[in-house]
């Protein structure tokens, strides 16, 4: 996962959770009033504690340990099966039962395809999310930034490209990156 640190419109590093703290740090350290931007993966400002030495930061930073597991439940937790209540008409259960392996074989292959036929639209729709909250945080007053929006979300990226024209550069290529044209 790519974080990205801004100074004014400049990047200043990009990479995970404590390359960008680290680079925020000493900046912060030699000017503390500096309008520093931090964003994760998906366009979203975060912030981190930057006190204390670089070995504190990465303490803080530093992956959780993850949790004992709790006491198996019932379906196949070692599959990740998860039982839940699904409401249908009983037209929709006599067709269920009516296929090869039953309701839930069915339901799992049904699910799975609307999967694979979503993919490229939701990742293309987090992809221009994740530029428009990047954008409103880096950009919300730079100029042509509502032309920008306007054209990332109809899918112009030569009209996206015009609004990004009079942006500071660093700022204009992490949107280019976030929205995946």
């Amino acid at each position: 996962m790519t974080y990205a640190v801004f100074e004014s419109g400049k990047r200043l590093a990009a990479g995970d959770k404590l390359t960008v703290a680290l680079a925020a740090q000493a900046v912060v350290n030699v000017r503390p009033s500096a309008p520093i931007l931090i964003f994760d993966p998906d366009g979203r400002q975060v912030d981190f504690d930057l006190r204390g030495s670089p070995e504190d930061l990465a303490a803080r930073l530093a992956p959780a340990e993850p949790e004992p597991e709790a006491p198996r439940g019932r379906g196949r937790p070692k599959l990740g099966v998860v039982a839940r209540e699904v409401t249908l008409l009983p037209r929709h259960w006599d067709w269920l039962a009516s296929q090869p392996g039953g309701a839930s074989v069915a339901l799992r292959k049904l699910v799975e395809a609307a999967r694979r036929e979503a993919e490229a639209p939701d990742r293309q729709r987090r992809a221009r999310d994740a530029a428009y909250r990047f954008a409103s945080a880096a950009a919300g007053d730079a100029p042509g930034f509502e032309a920008a929006m306007r054209a990332l979300y109809a899918g112009d990226r030569e009209g996206f490209e015009a609004g990004l024209e009079q942006w500071p550069a660093d700022v204009a290529a992490h949107a280019r990156e976030l929205a995946e044209f």
